[in-house]
């Protein structure tokens, strides 16, 4: 069965979430969501892991995680499994606590403020969720690293890393006015989203810009494979798909017109259409719209009734 890519690299940025299996709570009191946090921080240690936020739910729970040396699957798969392993010896329970895979959204961390998007949407998680009415502060709730980003550095986690955040916050100090100066505008900004009716972090696979999501696409091509899916590893196809089809008709040196001006049965058409099977994953239909070959069926009897010694490169245009 294909898996989803975790496409890895150092330094990557994630928002990570998972939820309970059948939606059931993933903490049962205080206990557990301490002991969830004494585990991540077990993970950080063996990992190098730097957590900008999280935020602990009843079933969701919300990291921005960053990366040095990219092994968030490795880092994952060994804190969620104790975590699970020591939540079931508590509850006397067996089997598994959460649902199927974890969500990952890749985060562009450049400075450009994708890294701040990500991290107040974690914080004001509470408020979106009603958990605070709405005259109580963003830090009455317990269970956010909210609350540490208030506090003074000797008192928070030493996995919790704050100056990426307040930088772009434009905060240039951790001092008690630039603390100040951050809880001022995350108020603000729940104010802001009260009034919103989108989500902020959209519904793609990763958050940054144009740029960033084309350099994310390279290393998409070079590390999924035959057995991985996601909306990514399409991307990545639909890319490729187009690059080469760019490449053909340039070297014939056509537009997209005459594709549309040939007949559906052109050699050179077939030829490109031959490669971009051979060479992607695009589909017959995909294929067949692009080149305006006709239906998927007869562009497949076309393929098909195609000389198999025949060569794969034509330079003569027809």
């Amino acid at each position: 069965m294909a898996r989803k890519l975790r496409l890895q690299y150092p330094g990557a940025v994630y928002h990570v979430m998972s939820r309970g299996d059948r939606r059931e709570p993933i903490f049962t009191d205080d206990h557990d969501r301490k002991l969830f946090l004494k585990t991540l921080g077990e993970a950080c240690e063996k990992t190098d892991w730097q957590i900008h936020s999280w935020c602990l739910m009843s079933n969701p729970f919300h990291l921005v995680v960053e990366t040095p040396r990219a092994n968030l699957v490795d880092g994952m798969k060994w804190f969620l499994g104790t975590y699970t392993s020591r939540f079931n010896h508590r509850q006397k329970e067996l089997g598994h606590l959460f649902s199927g895979r974890y969500k990952a959204l890749l985060v562009e961390g450049s400075g450009n403020g994708y890294l701040k998007t990500v991290c107040d949407y974690v914080h004001l998680n509470p408020v979106r969720a009603s958990l605070l009415v709405p005259e109580e502060p963003i830090q009455n709730y317990p269970w956010s690293s909210y609350r540490s980003y208030l506090q003074q550095p000797s008192t928070r986690p030493p996995w919790l890393r704050v100056d990426r955040l307040f930088g772009e916050w434009r905060i240039p100090q951790d001092s008690p006015a630039g603390r100040e100066h951050f809880a001022s505008c995350m108020e603000t900004g729940r104010r802001a989203e009260n009034q919103s009716d989108g989500n902020p972090l959209g519904k793609g696979w990763c958050l940054g810009s144009e740029e960033f999501r084309k350099e994310l696409l390279a290393h998409v091509k070079e590390q999924a494979g035959s057995k991985h899916t996601g909306p990514e590893v399409q991307e990545s196809a639909l890319l490729k798909a187009q690059q080469i089809l760019a490449e053909e008709l340039s070297h014939v040196d056509w537009t997209t017109q005459h594709l549309h001006a040939r007949r559906k049965g052109d050699a050179q058409k077939l030829r490109i259409a031959a490669r971009l099977r051979r060479e992607t994953t695009m589909t017959l239909q995909w294929i067949a719209e692009h080149l305006h070959m006709g239906t998927p069926s007869h562009l497949s009897s076309l393929l098909y009734r195609q000389p198999k010694n025949q060569p794969d490169c034509e330079n003569k245009v027809l």
